[in-house]
């Protein structure tokens, strides 16, 4: 697909990005220079954001590693307000976005260029050696989830990298408080300055 096709397809597939949002994702992942680099992204989902980044790194050359457990977090569970009853797996009760992401990659016609990483974030984490010219931050909300997957990828950013952080909420009525506590330790730290924002977005750039 082209880059227009690609974005509009992204519209199309099942999240909790806005369109503006997904697009100043995308116009990062695009202007961001390098080629043939190495970019991942914490909580896939059904593909949504898959689709931005991948329709980027598809034009630079780059390689997006996909990282879900695909079970969903806290708030997409039964009773909760994001749950999704078609996601639920028949044979074992449980959420299950991975066949759903699995179509949105191959209906994108980006499977040469997503790649799907299945398991626990902090565990590939442990074992995920090389560095990273982008980072997309949008897993759990949990403090603890949050916490533990910036603190696990985080280093990995490369200088002149790009760490992109989503749901990152100044007032606690708009949305969860463990993305922009990790936006606001990110800056502090010296390590990060930001770029660029969008929305609930926030793009940063490593020192």
């Amino acid at each position: 697909m082209r880059r227009e096709e690609l974005l509009d397809f992204a519209d199309t597939v099942k999240g909790f990005m806005p369109r503006d949002e997904g697009l100043a994702l995308h116009r990062a992942a695009l202007e961001h220079e390098g080629t043939n680099a190495t970019w991942l992204e914490v909580g896939a989902w059904c593909g949504k954001s898959a689709v931005y980044l991948g329709a980027a790194a598809q034009e630079r050359g780059a390689v997006l590693y996909s990282l879900d457990h695909h079970h969903g977090s806290e708030e997409n569970q039964a009773g909760w307000e994001h749950f999704d009853p078609t996601l639920v797996d028949p044979y074992d009760g449980r959420l299950n976005t991975l066949p759903t992401w699995q179509r949105t990659i191959a209906d994108a016609q980006l499977e040469a260029t997503v790649i799907g990483l299945i398991g626990p974030s902090t565990l590939i984490a442990s074992h995920f050696d090389q560095p990273l010219e982008l980072l997309f931050i949008d897993g759990g909300h949990g403090a603890q989830v949050a916490w533990a997957d910036y603190h696990a990828w985080s280093p990995k950013v490369v200088a002149g990298g790009l760490m992109m952080i989503h749901d990152v909420f100044a007032d606690p009525r708009d949305g969860g408080r463990p993305p922009y506590e990790i936006y606001l330790a990110a800056l502090a730290s010296g390590d990060f300055v930001e770029s660029a924002q969008q929305g609930s977005l926030r793009v940063l750039t490593r020192n």
